[in-house]
């Protein structure tokens, strides 16, 4: 299994950013999968999941209205769409692969994911 993060960048308080996650080595359509987040110094935060299906999206209320998920189950990948981004949503970004589909799992817990990226580093600043 490997997923590659991708898309992060410097941007200021009210831009846009798409993050995108290529997967590969697994059946994708078969698996929810998430983008979690961890600032310095604080433990990885759960964001949003989507169902295996890509018909149901979940996210953390911190980004809900701004973040959008979504995935492509031919190109086996999941992009995290990130708007009016604020400074407090600066951190690494880490895609993972949920050991089920959405209700197998404790969608907010990192122990329901069993492979994730290597992360992205979005940060927000002026």
């Amino acid at each position: 299994v490997q997923l590659q993060a991708s898309g992060g960048g410097l941007v200021q308080p009210g831009a846009s950013l798409r993050l995108s996650c290529l997967a590969s080595g697994f059946t994708f359509s078969q698996y929810a999968m998430s983008w979690f987040r961890q600032a310095p110094g604080k433990e990885r935060e759960w964001v949003a999941v989507v169902s295996a299906s890509g018909g149901s999206q979940y996210y953390h209320h911190h980004v809900k209205g701004r973040f959008t998920i979504s995935r492509d189950n031919r190109k086996n990948t999941i992009d995290l769409q990130m708007d009016n981004l604020e400074p407090e949503d600066t951190a690494v970004y880490y895609c993972g692969k949920g050991r089920g589909d959405i209700k197998s799992l404790q969608i907010s817990g990192p122990r329901s994911y069993d492979h994730w990226g290597q992360g992205t580093k979005v940060t927000v600043s002026s």
